[in-house]
């Protein structure tokens, strides 16, 4: 039997991210990235203890805090670049993942990074989640 190198953790999360940019995160397109098949695909990530939609829970939720703190982009755009339905299932999301709305959020992190911007001290992120 043929034996296939599993891709290491970040290297599908890093997958589903270009996946996300590229018109969704789809485990097919993701798995084709990485050159192995959607079942093969769900079967490492099972043995490392993951799944697929927990990885995509947690780029998306990695690309969101970036974007709400990182750009000027709307909600709304983010939501639509992230795959969300609507602005409103975006929202909910966050809430439950950030126990925050994204713009109290984006406020937040904005007004604690400029009083750590003053006092010359890194922005600490809170963790991402481990599961959906």
């Amino acid at each position: 039997m043929k034996r296939v190198r599993s891709p290491a953790q970040h290297s599908v999360r890093a997958a589903i991210a270009a996946s996300m940019r590229h018109g969704g995160a789809k485990l097919q397109r993701t798995a084709r990235r990485l050159g192995i098949s959607g079942r093969s695909l769900q079967r490492r990530l099972s043995e490392m203890g993951t799944s697929y939609s927990a990885l995509v829970a947690e780029v998306r939720l990695d690309t969101a805090c970036h974007l709400l703190v990182e750009s000027d982009e709307r909600i709304a755009d983010i939501s639509a670049r992230l795959g969300f339905s609507s602005a409103s299932s975006f929202t909910r999301t966050f809430m439950r993942w950030m126990d925050i709305p994204p713009g109290a959020y984006r406020r937040q992190q904005c007004e604690k990074s400029a009083r750590h911007r003053r006092r010359g001290k890194p922005v600490a992120r809170r963790p991402l989640p481990t599961s959906e």
